[in-house]
């Protein structure tokens, strides 16, 4: 698992769970540096990414944008999939809030 130095890296891809395909959504969905991650929605960046595609993409993408916020303010690195319980509650709890973003 990678695990840089928060303060001072600055591509996407140095992120635990960023390869090249989610560098490049998160640039679709408006982040270009892994610092501009820090008080996002992951939500909010995945209704930006679909719409920016045209259609609904894999909710895992919330996942792992999710578990790139997390380290980026302060979390250590995590697979992933270990943020998909906390999605599902988040949106279960959340569901006309969120809903609302893809209308």
């Amino acid at each position: 698992m990678k695990n840089p130095n928060r303060k001072t890296v600055s591509k996407l891809e140095h992120l635990p769970n960023i390869g090249k395909k989610m560098a490049h959504y998160l640039n679709m969905a408006g982040i270009q540096t892994p610092q501009s991650l820090i008080k996002k929605d992951a939500f909010d960046l995945y209704a930006k990414l679909c719409k920016k595609i045209g259609k609904k993409l894999d909710p895992c993408i919330i996942d792992v944008f999710i578990s790139a916020i997390d380290f980026m303010e302060g979390g250590e690195p995590k697979a992933w999939w270990e943020f998909t319980d906390e999605r599902k509650r988040t949106f279960r709890e959340n569901v006309t809030k969120i809903a609302k973003k893809f209308s």
